[in-house]
């Protein structure tokens, strides 16, 4: 049985050096790099946490760097047709950057511009279903979109995915949970004041590990940048960092991951 429509269900990485980011992600995550078969399509790498699925990477070619798309991870939302949801998405406010396409035997996917100007990915499946694992240490453990009308992206996804939304109050911090069914699926928040102006609306991404420090560390090690270091929060204890060719994700470590 697939995951359910509207489930955060895969992430991969867009990077120029794919061998440099195999070293990197190999390397902090434990990770095994699986190749597929390029076919007609672009070569694509499958990164494998304990025989299961977890992220991907894809190389960013130099006419995408000259077209102005940065090195990023993204996230993907399951859905069950992606040609109806990129239709919908139109009819909401938001902007295709590349139409429904088939990957043979995969799947189906397109991506969009949301309405608050963040990108995101949408997965129709086929033969792969998205992630085999959440939430242990190496594999995704959440998303959330940073920007600066919640209200606005309440709306679109909502209506779009049927998300439900648990409004939260945080001292003076107020942070949008999104659901499907009765499952956090996500989050979204307010960034201004928090984040520079210069940074525009985003989904980001979060992978669980097991003890925050240590991790950061080592991915400092392994040549990446530490955006802000550990910090404890009710969630659990976080970290930002910048892969060796600039994508940025989060690191984090709960109860239900520290050993």
């Amino acid at each position: 049985m697939g995951y359910p429509h509207g489930l955060f269900g895969w992430t991969d990485v867009a990077v120029p050096d794919t061998e440099r980011a195999k070293d990197f992600y190999t390397g902090l995550f434990g990770w095994e790099a699986v190749e597929t078969p390029a076919g007609d399509s672009m070569p694509y790498t499958m990164f494998a946490l304990d025989g299961q699925m977890v992220a991907g990477m894809g190389r960013l070619r130099q006419e995408d760097i000259d077209a102005g798309q940065p090195p990023v991870w993204s996230s993907y939302i399951i859905v069950d047709d992606a040609d109806d949801v990129a239709a919908r998405a139109k009819d909401l406010g938001a902007t295709l950057l590349m139409e429904p396409m088939e990957i043979p035997e995969a799947g189906k996917m397109f991506f969009a511009i949301d309405p608050v100007g963040a990108a995101i990915g949408f997965w129709q499946a086929g033969q792969h279903p998205g992630a085999g694992v959440f939430n242990v240490p190496g594999a995704m453990s959440w998303n959330e979109l940073g920007c600066r009308d919640v209200e606005t992206a309440k709306a679109f996804y909502t209506e779009l995915l049927g998300w439900g939304v648990d409004v939260q109050q945080h001292d003076d911090f107020t942070y949008t949970v999104v659901t499907v069914g009765d499952r956090p699926n996500g989050g979204i928040y307010d960034m201004t004041g928090i984040l520079p102006d210069e940074i525009p609306a985003h989904w980001f991404v979060w992978f669980a590990v097991d003890g925050t420090d240590d991790a950061a560390e080592r991915a400092r090690s392994l040549g990446g940048t530490i955006q802000r270091e550990p910090w404890d929060t009710m969630f659990g204890r976080m970290s930002v960092i910048s892969d060796p060719q600039g994508p940025t994700f989060g690191i984090v470590t709960t109860p239900e991951t520290s050993s």
